[in-house]
């Protein structure tokens, strides 16, 4: 089994927020993968003592233990735990009510020798590729159809629509959010290979129309992860000036892509 992974913060002064992980048990008959996408706050008060990637780690390193251990839940039953169990390690010091308090994408797969299950919450992206070829992109799309009104910028929603019936759902502190996933199960002989993507390298295809998900995933796969997200940063830096396609969005954007082929 081939994998890959990559990660790297939007600008090097600044963490990245984003979180990827990737079990595979040594009998090779299964694995599971974790992608988030920390949610940055604005720079008011979020009602939490604790950073986004304290976040992150806690709700990724919690997801990627009770995928690969425990098989009796499902994907939807794991990442409500997980957020369960992420916001009792804070629930006694800081205000988990607050519409700003930590909170991520989440991509989450699991696969054995018979079927491939995934999760998509939120604006990160699962592609899947089929033995024939075709890539279909798992997509959770609700952040797109947010009028455009409700956007602070390109790429961040008013707290008005946030974890709000018309609007989209990321993972934060209440566990009923799992609910509202995109999830589904595949045979294992129909997938070829994967992968799960940021929004910071999913920019290649929404922002920056350089190919569509099927270019993207042969890019990948041709010139592997670390690669692709380097061209992404090339192409954020011609826009910098002319803010042609990103427009209000950060110039750079912490990046994260896991590659799995079978």
């Amino acid at each position: 089994m081939r994998i890959e992974l990559t990660t790297g913060p939007g600008a090097p002064d600044r963490p990245n927020e984003d979180y990827a992980s990737v079990a595979v048990p040594a009998c090779g008959q299964g694995g599971s993968l974790v992608v988030l996408d920390g949610v940055t706050p604005p720079a008011t008060e979020n009602g939490c003592l604790h950073s986004v990637p304290w976040f992150t780690a806690r709700l990724g390193g919690t997801l990627g233990e009770l995928s690969a251990s425990r098989r009796d839940m499902t994907l939807c039953d794991i990442l409500a735990a997980a957020i369960t169990r992420t916001a009792d390690a804070h629930r006694a010091t800081c205000d988990l009510s607050h519409p700003r308090t930590p909170q991520a994408t989440v991509v989450l797969v699991r696969w054995d020798a018979d079927r491939v299950e995934h999760l998509v919450l939120s604006d990160s992206a699962l592609l899947v590729e089929a033995p024939g070829g075709s890539v279909s992109a798992l997509l959770d799309d609700r952040l797109s159809r947010v009028p455009r009104a409700s956007l602070v910028s390109d790429e961040v929603a008013d707290a008005t629509v946030r974890n709000k019936e018309g609007g989209f759902f990321t993972a934060a502190a209440d566990p009923e959010v799992a609910a509202r996933a995109v999830v589904g199960t595949l045979p294992r002989d129909r997938v070829r290979a994967l992968a799960a993507l940021t929004d910071g390298v999913t920019r290649w295809v929404e922002k920056f129309h350089a190919g569509d998900w099927t270019d993207l995933f042969a890019l990948i796969r041709k010139e592997g992860a670390e690669a692709v997200v380097a061209r992404v940063r090339a192409l954020e830096q011609a826009d910098a000036q002319t803010r042609t396609h990103l427009r209000r969005s950060k110039t750079h954007d912490d990046a994260t892509l896991v590659y799995a082929e079978f």
